[in-house]
């Protein structure tokens, strides 16, 4: 059994290894563990793998987990606290100085992930307590988290640096060039096949189950990857592990008034496969975003309410129970982050939210998607799979098609994509979701980013974005000024050039 940890020890390592360093990749965590005097012991692997987890708390990191994910789409509203570099990109005006284009936290835990790998394995010669069994559990952790911060890169930047040693003193300080993203995303898959083989199914824990990288978890990050690559056959295998596993279920939501509160006040219900665990010691950056107390950066755009969730007609008091959980109606705040129940709002104090990164809806909606794209007559299981999503939450009528044709890939694909802005509204997938499917087959579905636009950008930027997204490079972020200038070998996206 691996030796448990405590998130107040999370805490003090993040402060040890999270500290800034001044040249392109020369991020060595700066504490003394990359010696080799420090890889002695089992309890110091351990360490070493908690400070993997504590780095992704990193309110830089963290935040970019969202805003990556929603400040290009369509579901955010500018509030009066919004930062001008984060309205400079609502409105398609996206420049390599903007700070969201920095993807230094991300590194710093790839290094750390980087670390783990080549220092480990020495510690078995150190520590005959320690054994096979427990180094391979630690390295699996280590494979994918690894592979879900290049995951995230890669969606996010397309091509980008791809470093796969550690960088553990001043002479490894290293300028690489960009890799492509289809070979990083191959690297991704490489990289969760070993994390699958290593990692644990259990800790015997359900706070470790859900704050830490289990076999299911891993599983969860390759239905998302295989998703992306195109690879529809190993999604649904991927898929099929945690739904055929019975250790996961859809949180019931019609008649359980605690249903806001068992998945996401509470955080590690049996819907969560994976989560970044905040708790009162490291309070999460997303309560400032929309909270009044700090200067509400954000509220729901208002298509969230009209289209997303529209009301009933008829009964006023039927709802879809994912309204009520994502947007206060009468201020358009975002609630997932506020509530500590669906009426009762969180303190500043009270703001450890878990970052939800793969929840069991996911897994079923992500098997649909890949039956719809394998466009070989499998519609019906995958409708199967979004009503017992929709049935989950009292999904109403009026977002329903109820004529719709399975067997068209077209319509399905549409159909999927309403429903993941409605189960998923502001936690961090809707610009990934979009992006994935309009670059399907060549960017077949091209009118998915433009209708994006046309439904959220300010009406006098809407045709300049349309033309922008013409260009598929502009897509992705730009190379962050700073590291163009102390990389020489890196090249800027085409699209930011000169500009």
């Amino acid at each position: 059994m691996l030796k448990k940890y405590t998130y107040k020890a999370a805490l003090a390592l993040l402060i040890l290894v999270s500290s800034s360093c001044d040249s392109w990749l020369d991020l060595k965590p700066e504490n003394g563990i990359v010696g080799d005097e420090f890889w002695k012991t089992k309890e110091q692997v351990n360490s070493a793998v908690t400070g993997i987890y504590s780095s992704m708390l990193d309110p830089d990191l963290a935040e970019k987990l969202f805003l990556w994910g929603e400040l290009r789409a369509d579901m955010l509203q500018a509030n009066t606290g919004i930062r001008s570099y984060e309205l400079e990109v609502m409105n398609g005006n996206i420049v390599d100085t903007n700070p969201l284009s920095n993807w230094r936290p991300f590194y710093r835990t790839i290094n750390q992930c980087n670390t783990v790998i080549e220092r480990a394995p020495g510690a078995l010669a150190e520590d005959r307590t320690f054994t096979q069994e427990q180094l391979n559990a630690y390295l699996g952790e280590a494979y994918a988290i690894r592979a879900l911060m290049y995951f995230y890169l890669a969606r996010s930047f397309g091509d980008v640096p791809l470093k796969l040693t550690a960088t553990i003193s001043d002479d490894q300080a290293v300028a690489l060039a960009k890799t492509s993203q289809a070979k990083v995303l191959d690297q991704v898959a490489n990289d969760l096949l070993k994390a699958e083989e290593l990692a644990v199914i259990t800790y015997g824990n359900s706070t470790f189950n859900k704050g830490r990288i289990t076999k299911y978890s891993v599983n969860a990050i390759q239905a998302d990857v295989y998703l992306w690559k195109e690879k529809y056959d190993s999604a649904i295998i991927a898929t099929n592990k945690i739904i055929n596993s019975g250790q996961f279920g859809l949180v019931q939501g019609v008649n359980n008034p605690q249903w806001f509160q068992q998945l996401y006040a509470q955080g590690n219900s049996s819907e969560i496969i994976f989560s970044l665990q905040f708790n009162q010691q490291r309070t999460n950056p997303f309560f400032p975003m929309f909270s009044t107390v700090t200067g509400r950066r954000f509220v729901a755009a208002s298509r969230v309410l009209e289209d997303v969730f529209p009301p009933d007609p008829v009964d006023v008091l039927n709802a879809d129970i994912r309204a009520n959980a994502a947007v206060r109606v009468s201020t358009g705040a975002v609630w997932k982050y506020l509530g500590l129940t669906e009426e009762e709002s969180r303190t500043q104090d009270q703001s450890f939210a878990h970052w939800i990164f793969y929840r069991y809806a996911d897994v079923l909606l992500m098997k649909a998607e890949a039956l719809v794209a394998q466009d070989n007559g499998k519609g019906e299981e995958a409708l199967e799979l979004i009503y017992r999503v929709r049935r989950r939450a009292n999904a109403l009528p009026g977002t329903d098609n109820p004529d719709i044709n399975p067997n068209s890939m077209r319509d399905m694909i549409d159909f999927i994509l309403e429903e993941r802005a409605r189960e998923f509204a502001f936690e961090g997938k809707r610009w990934y979701d979009v992006l994935r499917n309009a670059r399907r087959a060549n960017y077949s579905r091209q009118d998915l980013l433009n209708q994006m636009v046309i439904d959220s950008a300010p009406a006098d930027r809407q045709q300049s974005i349309l033309n922008k997204y013409k260009d598929q490079n502009s897509h992705y972020w730009p190379i962050f000024q700073y590291e163009l200038t102390t990389n020489k070998s890196l090249e800027q996206n085409p699209f930011y050039k000169g500009r």
